[in-house]
């Protein structure tokens, strides 16, 4: 008989913490999954309505290998579940032609060939008339970006990992966790529980559950505001209205998605207020904080920029000093896995990432290089 209650435990179980859940018991697993709060709730860093999925990746072209096997998992979760949960309608990445935007976004392009059109101002315009770019500015169409639904693809890993076994457990976080020989053994207010394996994907409270490491996380507050253009104006419907990325000034980008259910959402990235802790974030949004955005918007989507607000929201981002994912396995308890891969965004890859924590947790080879994710980069303080 097996000594330890569970193969794994998982520690979180929001965008990767469910697809990790549902990638090891598809596999066999004995799995147990600890999640803070209720199953659907405002709290952390993937609800929202929507997340961006996009191909042409400007940060850098190793992402793209990692974006594509996310497509796929993404495809092969509807197909599963019977939940439609991507919309791919194209993403307009525009800014300055020598800017990061669009020379990272070429660069994948490139690298990896993959199409890429480079739209005049013009182009942009007669294409895609809520658009009004700056005669200054170019766009690159991705052909194959798009939007996920984010609380419906935490909703279809959860129940299919539940289907297959998993026992899945809410308003119950993990508190504490110590080794237990080989394995581990993991504390909440409602008892303890053994693992063979622990896997980490608490987010924005990963710094809580490793006191011993010094790791360099800061969680941001990240604010999105729906607006509200009148409903006979359908230059902001999907078919018509890419999802869109925009170096607004240098090194600053703005974001964006179509009219859906609750309006046109936009927001613009890494300008909020930072903790080493959750807590202390901010979760009331003022009034006057949608203004920076408008001013934005006003040069690219006048309409929007003019519209009512109709809702907005607080996330939160775990992001690391160089933006990357941070992945791998505690320096000191090789059966602990910590995943922090957000930086504002993982959502997207959350599908693939799950089946990477698979991989690494099951001594499986994984396709990727993980090495620019290291975890040991961000306890190097020298």
């Amino acid at each position: 008989m097996r000594s330890r209650d569970y193969d794994v435990i998982v520690a979180g179980l929001g965008a990767m913490g469910s697809a990790s859940a549902y990638h090891l018991a598809a596999r066999g697993l004995r799995v147990l999954g600890l999640e803070a709060f209720a199953p659907r709730h405002a709290l952390a860093s993937w609800h929202g309505d929507s997340r961006i999925i996009r191909e042409l990746y400007f940060e850098h072209p190793l992402y793209v290998p990692l974006v594509q096997r996310a497509y796929e998992l993404w495809e092969a979760l509807e197909m599963e579940s019977g939940e439609r949960l991507m919309t791919l309608n194209g993403g307009l990445m525009i800014g300055p032609r020598e800017g990061m935007l669009i020379a990272g976004t070429l660069r994948s392009a490139t690298e990896h060939g993959l199409p890429a059109e480079l739209l005049a101002p013009a182009e942009v315009r007669a294409r895609f008339p809520a658009y009004t770019i700056e005669d200054d500015l170019v766009a690159v169409l991705d052909p194959r970006a798009g939007f996920l639904r984010p609380e419906a693809c935490v909703d279809a890993h959860r129940a299919l990992a539940a289907r297959r076994g998993a026992e899945l457990r809410y308003a119950e976080p993990a508190l504490a966790w110590e080794p237990d020989g080989g394995g581990v053994r993991v504390r909440t207010a409602h008892g303890t529980y053994t693992a063979d394996r622990l896997l980490l994907t608490a987010g924005a409270w990963t710094r809580e559950l490793l006191p011993g490491l010094d790791l360099a996380l800061e969680v941001e507050r990240q604010v999105v505001f729906w607006f509200d253009p009148p409903p006979d104006d359908d230059r902001y419907e999907p078919e018509r209205c890419p999802i869109y990325a925009w170096e607004h000034t240098s090194g600053y980008i703005g974001y964006g998605f179509p009219r859906l259910e609750r309006g046109v959402k936009a927001a613009l990235m890494h300008q909020g207020e930072t903790a080493a802790h959750p807590d202390p974030i901010r979760r009331a949004v003022d009034e006057s904080e949608v203004e920076p955005l408008r001013a934005a918007l006003r040069k690219m989507l006048p309409g929007v920029a003019a519209a009512p607000v109709r809702g907005h929201a607080v996330c939160l981002f775990t992001n690391t000093p160089d933006t990357d994912f941070a992945i791998g396995f505690h320096p000191e308890h090789a059966q602990v896995l910590v995943s922090s891969p957000c930086s504002g965004h993982g959502f997207k890859f959350a599908s693939a990432i799950g089946e990477l924590h698979a991989d690494l947790l099951t001594g499986a080879a994984s396709r990727f290089d993980l090495t620019p994710f290291r975890l040991e980069r961000l306890m190097d303080r020298g």
